[in-house]
């Protein structure tokens, strides 16, 4: 459900810690009823961004309108269109998940039954009505997510503001987070979240927008962005040692491949996956007869060849230059440490 009208509007915002510029004069825009996602490696000046969009840090300079409320000159009013999911809960411990349900609608002013009502509503929707009268420090992690999003939609906000919505918790809770936000968005809700698993993004998100070092370096659509790289041509190839050697064979072993087909196959990046699967990535058309023959002479069978389309991940990588890998390791370390993205 995409409108054209602009729910969040972010001009020239900025903000300093000491001598260094944690957000530097950024500009982007949200539309009412998307899923827009925000990301960046730890350190980039996501989690000061969503702070100040909610209202939970000042900028220096700049400007922030949701659903055309400035938050810096009507704070109170802005944040009443808006639902928080911090990366940590923040709810109560020694209150059970009804009692927590309870308590944050009164804090948005909510009547008595009306939020009663309501949390009822919200525990069966998260599947989580037979732990409503458990105290919430003996939920699951999962668990304790999922509780923390309804708490933070209980008031039926326009705008829901995650931060890491998935981390930490299992797959299968992981999912069904995915499912519940997608029928959030699904009923009107602007979703707006920042994470560091990229293939999370690439299932939600309608637009990204990439930060590195306080400056959002592009913001486009899943589609248009996946586009820039799909010029590029990847097959993948699943291999199997011969059962039959043939006269004259050279034989290998997998982790030789690479070097050995870059050299006949000039212009080809080869690179190997698993312990029996080969990528080969090209700008050109890919020569799979020659390349299966080559492959065959040194006793490995092709048993599967696919054609691999480009994910928002390779493009992270080419448009950021940061390695994921190295960047879920920043992530935990910052966690380990307390620290935030």
């Amino acid at each position: 459900m995409k409108k054209d009208r602009q729910i969040i509007e972010v001009r020239g915002l900025a903000r300093q810690f000491g001598g260094v510029r944690a957000v530097a004069g950024i500009d982007f825009e949200v539309c009412e009823g998307e899923v827009f996602g925000f990301l960046g490696p730890n350190g980039a000046g996501k989690t000061t961004t969503i702070n100040i969009l909610t209202g939970l840090a000042r900028a220096d300079k700049g400007e922030v309108r949701i659903a055309g409320i400035d938050c810096a000159a009507n704070p109170k009013a802005a944040q009443r269109l808006m639902g928080i999911v911090p990366d940590e809960s923040n709810l109560w411990p020694e209150l059970n998940g009804f009692e927590n349900l309870s308590f944050c609608g009164a804090l948005y002013g909510m009547r008595g039954r009306e939020r009663e009502k309501r949390a009822d509503e919200l525990l069966d929707m998260f599947g989580l009505g037979d732990a409503a009268k458990r105290k919430f420090g003996g939920y699951s992690k999962g668990m304790k997510r999922k509780l923390t999003i309804a708490a933070a939609i209980i008031h039926r906000p326009q705008v829901l503001f995650l931060d890491e919505p998935t981390t930490g918790i299992d797959v299968a809770s992981a999912r069904q987070i995915r499912l519940l936000l997608k029928d959030l968005n699904d009923s009107g809700t602007t979703i707006f979240l920042t994470t560091h698993y990229i293939e999370e993004a690439e299932r939600l998100c309608e637009r990204v927008a990439f930060i590195v070092g306080g400056k959002i370096v592009r913001v486009d659509t899943i589609e248009n962005l996946v586009r820039d790289v799909q010029k590029q041509r990847v097959i993948q190839l699943t291999l199997s040692r011969s059962g039959n050697t043939a006269a004259g064979s050279d034989s290998c072993g997998l982790e030789e491949l690479p070097g050995l087909l870059r050299v006949a196959f000039p212009g080809i990046e080869f690179e190997s996956i698993t312990g029996s699967a080969l990528r080969a990535l090209s700008m050109k058309a890919l020569p799979l007869a020659p390349l299966i023959r080559f492959l065959e002479e040194r006793e490995m069978d092709v048993t599967e060849a696919k054609i691999i389309r480009p994910s928002l991940e390779e493009v992270f990588v080419n448009i950021t230059g940061v390695a994921l890998e190295q960047m879920r390791k920043e992530k935990e370390q910052g966690k380990a440490k307390g620290g935030k993205a």
